[in-house]
């Protein structure tokens, strides 16, 4: 109750604070943390809030590809998946204790495809998820796809809030909240989207609409929980626009969210959490990426539907 309690009051106070500028809304909801995270000045000249103890926090890399509603046909499916198997690098590997850090693979294919596509990759370690999921169990709900089947079918992550289902399917922050509670429930892991539209980002109050989000969204979500929930940052305006959200623009808003995790929970989970960037990521804006500090990964598009190219994204040279 107390978790929710503070939840409810960060999200009242970002609300109470809409119209303030969005230095005075960082200032104040990363007060609680802070002793954890300094100004520096970037190449830019510029200034972003970054960790002071990132140097001693090493988190596992994660890349994932998201098909979306593609390939056309199974067949295609599984042509794709196989590959990618093909283009793994020495230090891609899955999840588990003897591979602390190392690059987590994961693929999302439409739901059709997940058994398919699973048991393509899965014994060169490729994880697969489900690219979304309702947050009932069972019942009258034509079209709609429980966790447990998606679970059934070997899943091990889940999608939840992508700005496609955000706009195009009105999921709501309650809905999405749902979902990722849903998901954790089941013992899977969710890849909680957020981000800002191109208006929101023109308005200059991205940093307000990912502060909302993020605490709408994890609202009921425990300390404990959080070690399994991975976060990613997808600009809207830089998803298939051809606009560019540069990497170390990128890196401060992976910086200013941690200050969020950091009010909603402490420094320990801000440091821990996995944070991915999603806005049309290539083979040639992914090392530059993957150089920033604040940077875990990258959750990507229409490159993951070509394989050499999800493959170099993958295989990212460490700059």
């Amino acid at each position: 109750q107390d978790h929710c309690y503070h939840h409810i009051i960060v999200t009242f106070s970002i609300l109470k604070m809409k119209f303030v500028s969005a230095a005075t809304l960082f200032a104040t909801l990363s007060a609680t943390a802070v002793d954890a995270f300094a100004f520096v000045t970037n190449k830019s000249g510029t200034h972003a809030r970054v960790s002071t103890s990132q140097l001693f926090t090493k988190r596992q890399p994660i890349m994932a590809g998201n098909w979306k509603m593609n390939p056309a046909t199974e067949e295609e499916a599984m042509s794709l998946a196989s590959g990618l198997t093909k283009l793994l690098g020495e230090e891609t590997c899955p999840m588990d204790e003897e591979n602390d850090f190392c690059t987590e693979v994961v693929v999302f294919p439409p739901h059709p495809f997940l058994r398919t596509v699973k048991d393509t990759v899965e014994e060169v370690g490729i994880t697969v998820g489900a690219q979304s999921i309702f947050f009932e169990d069972k019942g009258a709900y034509t079209g709609s796809v429980a966790i447990s089947m998606v679970e059934s079918v070997g899943c091990e992550y889940v999608l939840c809030g992508h700005s496609e289902r955000r706009t195009l399917f009105n999921d709501s922050d309650d809905a999405i909240n749902r979902k990722v509670k849903k998901v954790l429930e089941a013992g899977l892991k969710p890849i909680l989207c957020i981000g800002e539209t191109k208006e929101e980002y023109d308005l200059k109050i991205k940093n307000e609409v990912c502060a909302m989000q993020l605490s709408k969204d994890l609202v009921g979500v425990t300390k404990e929980q959080m070690k399994d929930v991975v976060i990613a940052y997808e600009p809207v305006w830089a998803i298939g626009t051809g606009l560019v959200c540069g990497a170390e623009d990128a890196n401060e808003v992976h910086a200013f969210l941690r200050t969020i995790l950091s009010s909603l929970y402490d420094d320990e989970v801000a440091q821990a959490t996995r944070i991915q960037y999603g806005g049309s990521v290539t083979p040639d804006s992914v090392d530059v990426l993957m150089s920033q500090p604040e940077i875990d990964g990258c959750l990507v598009g229409g490159a993951s539907l070509d394989a050499e190219k999800f493959g170099r994204i993958i295989n990212y040279e460490k700059l």
